[in-house]
C-alpha cells in the first residue's frame, strides 16, 4: 500500500476562505492523499483566559488570548462544505481535525469517515470513546505522550468499537518547530513492536523534508505535514510549514523513497540483468593449450566476459583433458574438455 501524505492546512488559511481554496489546489497539484483542516468552535475548546502556547505567541504574538486567536480561525459549516466540494473537483481527499465532541458530529454530518486525533485529546476519554464507538478509520497523533498513554488511547478507541487494524499511530513531537534533537524517530518503531496489528506513521514538525522522508524508509504508513503557501503570513504555525515547491519535493522523494524500498526479495532486476555478461567473468586460457593436455590452475584466467564457465566452476576445469587447441584468451566451454560430467 502507498504511504498516505496527508498534508496538514491547519489554521494557515488565516481564516481567509480565498486562501482555504487555494491550499487545496496547491496540495493537490503536489500529489499529496489529502489534505487536513481543523474543526472547532472556540468556546469548546480554550478558556477565554487561556495564554498562548510558547511558538504561538513568538510567530503571533502576546498581545491576544488564545481564545481570541483561535476565534478568528474557525471554519463554519458551509466553508467546510466548500472545502469539501473544492476538494473533490481536485481529487484530493478532505479531512479535518475535531476538537470536541460537538464537532465530531458536525464532520459526521458531513460525511468524515477518517478521524484524526490531535496530540493534545490522546488523554481525553469521553472524546476517544465517541471516536471509537463510530468504527471507522482513526489516525491518533501521540506528541507528548508515553508508551502507556498511547495503551491507554488504544484500549479506549478498542473497547467502544474501532478494530486495531483500522487504526494508524503516528509518532509526533509537539514543539513547532520540532529540534532535530528531538525528532526521536526510531520510537514509531518503538510504537510498532509495542502494539501488534498498529499501522504507525509519522506526524512532522520539523524544519525541512528529510525527516519524514527517512521515516518512509523506516516503514511509516502514514505521513503529515505542515503546510502553508507563504511562511511570511501572520499566524501561529506559517513558520514551521512548508512552502508549495518544497511540498512537491517531499512528496516526490517520498514516493522515491517507496520505489526504492522494493520488494525486499533479493534477485537480479530487470535492468541490470543486461549488465550481467559485460560485468561477470568466466574462465579463459591464460596460455596456448594444446589437445589432450591435462589443465592446472597456470593454464586458467578469470576474465570478462561472463558468458563462459562460471569462475564458480574453477575445480570442475582443473584436471580434465582439452579434447582441442586453446590459444591464449580464448574461452572455454565444458564441452570442450574429456571427462566432464
Amino acid at each position: 500500500m502507498s504511504v498516505f501524505i496527508i498534508v496538514e492546512a491547519g489554521v494557515n488559511h488565516n481564516g481567509n476562505m480565498n486562501l482555504a481554496l487555494e491550499m487545496v489546489e496547491a496540495a493537490s497539484k503536489a500529489g499529496a492523499n489529502a489534505i487536513k483542516f481543523q474543526t472547532f468552535r472556540a468556546e469548546m475548546l480554550v478558556t477565554r483566559t487561556a495564554s498562548k502556547a510558547n511558538y504561538q505567541k513568538e510567530t503571533s504574538g502576546s498581545d491576544e488570548s488564545q481564545f481570541d486567536m483561535l476565534k478568528r480561525l474557525e471554519l463554519d459549516l458551509d466553508s467546510h462544505k466548500k472545502l469539501i466540494a473544492h476538494c473533490r473537483e481536485r481529487q484530493i481527499d478532505f479531512l479535518s481535525t475535531p476538537f470536541d465532541l460537538t464537532t465530531i458530529d458536525l464532520l459526521l454530518g458531513i460525511g468524515l469517515t477518517t478521524w484524526k486525533i490531535p496530540s493534545g485529546d490522546i488523554t481525553n476519554l469521553p472524546y476517544l470513546k465517541k471516536i471509537g464507538e463510530l468504527k471507522q478509520q482513526v489516525i491518533l497523533s501521540t506528541g507528548m505522550a508515553d508508551l502507556g498513554e498511547i495503551e491507554d488511547a488504544l484500549d479506549i478507541l478498542e473497547n467502544a468499537g474501532t478494530s486495531r487494524k483500522n487504526i494508524t499511530v503516528l509518532h509526533c513531537n509537539t514543539e513547532y518547530p520540532t529540534p532535530m534533537q528531538d525528532v526521536n524517530l526510531r520510537a514509531m518503531l518503538t510504537i510498532k513492536q509495542a502494539f501488534p496489528g498498529i499501522q504507525v506513521g509519522y506526524s512532522d514538525h520539523t524544519l525541512g523534508i528529510e525527516v519524514p522522508i527517512a521515516a518512509v524508509a523506516m516503514g511509516a504508513k502514514v505521513i503529515e505535514k505542515h503546510f502553508t503557501l507563504d511562511r511570511n503570513l501572520p499566524g501561529p504555525d506559517h513558520k514551521a510549514s512548508l512552502e508549495p515547491m518544497e511540498l512537491s519535493a517531499m512528496i516526490q522523494s517520498i514516493r522515491n523513497i517507496e520505489m526504492a524500498l522494493g520488494h525486499g526479495i533479493k534477485r537480479p532486476s530487470s535492468s541490470e540483468k543486461k549488465n550481467i555478461v559485460s560485468a561477470r567473468k568466466s574462465i579463459m586460457a591464460l596460455r596456448s593449450i594444446k589437445k589432450g593436455h591435462l589443465i592446472s590452475k597456470d593454464d586458467l584466467i578469470v576474465l570478462r566476459p561472463g558468458n563462459g564457465i562460471s569462475p564458480m566452476d574453477w575445480y570442475k576445469i582443473i584436471g580434465r583433458r582439452a579434447t582441442n587447441d586453446f590459444s591464449a584468451g580464448d574461452k572455454l566451454m565444458f564441452d570442450q574438455f574429456k571427462g566432464y560430467v
